[in-house]
């Protein structure tokens, strides 16, 4: 029963998932008191993961799960963006006709995959949360079936997500040949004890395990769903899909990279510089080519996973402090992306087409200076939150002694610029288009983009308060 309450942001989740469901077949007409109680669900699950950051680390249910200050901060924060997804993605769900309680319930258990994913001490919970994670998903990005384009979007990433998962499973099934141990205590009482294991099987098993790590990152070579998928679904389900899981992600990468595998560090950096330099080449490269806004947001969210990936290479060596505050400052500067995407969104129009974009600066200047702060955030640009994000990777591969690779992860930050501010460009000084922004959209979301933008500026000014937060969730 002690075990149990280590797990109660989980069963509450869980349990509301399920009430959830259960109130929509009896009020099926109530899209609205869905939304709210799907939001007040993960506010409470980001209460009760906040009540029990300062708890002792904690490894249960015979080495198959871990509570520590990294997991709780990790839940507190996927809590956070959940309840930014939702409040984002109400007014658009509405006029397409998709704010069904199937929805919310699918996203609720993809959140319940990521819990389970950060709380990990073994390959086989990894592998169970990983998948409780992507099978929602694959659902939600065919959610609206009207649209085709959804439909293939959807296909294709269950087709590669399934493949991914395959291989990675193969690979659990490597490391346990080699090892005869699944949860990361026994693994590591075996590589530390002397005792010889079979070194071509462990690398075999790492490779594997690693490709389902980077097609959820979406990380070059494995990243040809995230354009299609960020462009065919509905842009509510791009959203959860550009921010949460990448978070959970990390969360995966740290648990293999600094628990389990440490001692394989140059092996796997090996596979991370390689993945690293990749995806700056080919997100920044393909982005610069793009006209469709969502189809440039996935090419760019490769290119920012190249950082993130350039951040876990020196992991051990300077710590996972760089790569976590890249990828938390990254899943900010997305939501406020997608939530002016999904602000100028009206019943019947996507935006879609850079073009639409012309004149913004007049005819909605707010939502224009919005997406002004978060592009030169993206960018990179000071004093923006975004170029502290950059400075403290570059910072931890010049201490590391990989001066080459700083340089040239700033000469791709130079050419990813150009797509940033060519959309600073269109808002600014195009001529305007004759159709106006939709005046719709709560209270409540327009507040809560404000204060996302607006946090991009000062989280940039005082980026000491983020570098905390990391700190103390890599330090138990």
């Amino acid at each position: 029963m002690h075990e149990l309450t280590l797990v109660l942001p989980e069963l509450f989740i869980l349990s509301m998932a399920c009430v959830l469901l259960l109130l929509d077949l009896i009020f099926p007409k109530r899209p609205a008191m869905i939304l709210l109680l799907a939001q007040v669900t993960v506010l409470a699950g980001a209460y009760f993961t906040w009540t029990s950051l300062s708890q002792a680390t904690t490894v249960a249910f015979y080495d198959q799960w871990i509570l520590d200050k990294f997991s709780t901060g990790l839940k507190f924060v996927l809590c956070l963006l959940m309840f930014v997804v939702f409040t984002y993605g109400g007014r658009y769900l509405s006029p397409r006709g998709l704010a069904k309680g199937e929805y919310y319930v699918l996203s609720l258990f993809s959140l319940l995959g990521m819990m389970v994913l950060v709380s990990s001490y073994s390959l086989l919970t990894l592998y169970l949360g990983l998948e409780l994670l992507s099978l929602p998903l694959y659902v939600l990005v065919a959610f609206h079936r009207q649209n085709p384009q959804s439909i293939e979007a959807g296909i294709k990433y269950f087709v590669l997500g399934g493949l991914a998962s395959g291989l990675m499973l193969y690979g659990i099934s490597l490391l346990f040949g080699a090892t005869g141990e699944l949860s990361f205590v026994g693994i590591q009482q075996v590589l530390e004890s002397g005792v010889e294991v079979n070194a071509v099987l462990m690398q075999f098993g790492l490779v594997f395990l690693l490709v389902g790590l980077f097609f959820k990152l979406g990380a070059a070579p494995f990243h040809m769903w995230v354009p299609d998928v960020y462009a065919g679904a509905p842009s509510s389900v791009a959203l959860l899909i550009a921010t949460a899981p990448k978070v959970a992600a990390f969360g995966l990468a740290y648990r293999l990279f600094a628990d389990a595998f440490w001692q394989y560090a140059d092996f796997w950096q090996q596979l991370l510089l390689f993945a690293g330099i990749l995806s700056l080449f080919i997100g920044n490269l393909l982005a610069i080519a793009q006209t469709n806004i969502k189809r440039l947001l996935g090419y760019s969210a490769v290119a920012h996973v190249g950082f993130i990936c350039l951040g876990l290479l020196v992991g051990p060596q300077v710590g996972y402090v760089p790569a976590l505050t890249y990828a938390l400052i990254y899943s900010g500067m997305t939501t406020a992306a997608f939530g002016v995407v999904l602000l100028m969104s009206r019943a019947g129009y996507e935006l879609n087409d850079m073009d639409d974009l012309r004149g913004l600066s007049e005819r909605s200047p707010m939502t224009a200076f919005l997406f002004m702060l978060v592009l030169f955030s993206m960018a990179g640009i000071p004093p923006m939150v975004g170029f502290y994000a950059k400075l403290v990777v570059l910072q931890a591969l010049v201490e590391t002694g990989w001066l080459w690779l700083a340089v040239l992860a700033v000469l791709f930050s130079i050419l990813g610029a150009f797509y940033y501010l060519r959309l600073i460009r269109i808002m600014y000084f195009d001529a305007p288009i004759t159709f106006e922004v939709p005046s719709g959209g709560s209270v409540g979301m327009r507040l809560l983009l404000t204060v996302n933008g607006l946090a991009m500026l000062l989280l940039g000014l005082f980026p000491s308060v983020i570098l905390a937060f990391c700190h103390a969730l890599l330090t138990n």
